[in-house]
């Protein structure tokens, strides 16, 4: 099955920002599904790199180098910025990191330590805060706290699917 590379992908805006608890919940269950798959891959796999893709422990570790971006994204919006600020789109952190060198266990823990901070902030916004627009920089187009909620579920999910993909295909 083809999956949409991820700086193909689209992102209309969300009109209604009462669908962010459905999203919050999405966001909330990700470092559980990764754990959950995770127990289901042989540890020996974790570290390989196919097709000179990330390994799984590289996409968890990218899961978790970005949530900086995200959690500084909503001050961004919360200080009504015109524009979020930059992301690095070649992922040097996650290449710097070694991850492959790092325990699974470790990494599955950082990653959801940051989450729920990330989560913290969404949960603490006023319905004022949600209203606040500010331009993505790379798609061009005017975020609020909902569209970046849902921009980061998706991405989670993005690279949920390529670690899942490493399920299906076992042997």
């Amino acid at each position: 099955m083809q999956k949409t590379e991820w700086f193909k992908r689209k992102f209309p805006a969300i009109e209604d920002n009462g669908i962010l608890p459905c999203i919050i919940e999405r966001l909330r269950g990700t470092p559980a599904r990764a754990e959950e798959m995770i127990g289901m891959i042989d540890p020996g796999i974790l570290p390989l790199k196919t097709e000179g893709k990330w390994s799984i422990k590289e996409e968890i570790g990218h899961l978790y180098d970005l949530e900086p971006l995200w959690s500084g994204r909503i001050d961004d919006l919360v200080n009504v910025l015109p524009e979020l600020r930059v992301a690095d789109l070649t992922n040097q952190r996650t290449h710097d990191a070694n991850h492959n060198a790092k325990d699974i266990k470790i990494l599955l823990q950082q990653f959801r330590a940051q989450r729920g901070q990330f989560l913290n902030k969404l949960l603490k916004l006023d319905d004022m805060q949600l209203l606040n627009t500010s331009l993505h920089p790379r798609l061009r187009t005017p975020m609020r706290i909902v569209d970046l909620a849902y921009f980061v579920a998706e991405h989670d999910d993005h690279h949920l699917a390529n670690i899942g993909s490493y399920l299906y295909f076992q042997s």
